[in-house]
């Protein structure tokens, strides 16, 4: 019995020392509740710019479902969006959350296929004539290289 009043008195004794328990106690509350907070707030505004996506689809986009089947959308009602897969294909309805993301439809500048034709036609020599580029001389071996410094010489500037 003596042993068990002797370790309760020292317990009570070091917390009664300490006396900043309870500002300690806050400060850690405090800051989990603001890392809660500010995590909660950018996950808001990731679902806000979702629905603000899902609310400007239009007939003829082309998306992408969370479960990733892609399609193009057909007809929107209310929370149900109509995708074909395949043109003249089947049609599936999905509701409005599961659609993902917008498909982007490549962007192709004209200029660069007919270059690319254009070249295909010309030979080796009516290329290089035709390039502006300034002559790079190659050596065919290292014999025309300037010799290369020891590692005991200091650069020289």
């Amino acid at each position: 019995m003596t042993q068990l009043s002797v370790a309760l008195a020292a317990t009570n004794a070091t917390t009664s020392n300490t006396g900043g328990g309870g500002y300690s106690m806050f400060l850690i509350l405090a800051l989990a509740v603001g890392a809660f907070w500010f995590m909660s707030r950018r996950a808001r505004k990731q679902q806000k710019a979702q629905q603000e996506f899902r609310n400007t689809l239009e007939p003829g986009d082309e998306v992408m479902t969370a479960s990733g089947m892609m399609g193009y959308v057909v007809e929107i009602e209310d929370d149900a969006i109509t995708l074909e897969s395949t043109p003249g294909g089947s049609q599936t309805r999905w509701v409005r959350a599961a659609i993902a993301k917008k498909i982007e439809p490549p962007v192709v500048y004209d200029d660069e296929e007919e270059d690319v034709e254009d070249d295909a036609d010309l030979t080796d020599e009516e290329r290089a004539a035709a390039a502006d580029d300034a002559v790079i001389d190659v050596p065919d071996d290292l014999s025309s290289l300037p010799p290369t410094r020891g590692d005991d010489e200091t650069d020289r500037k």
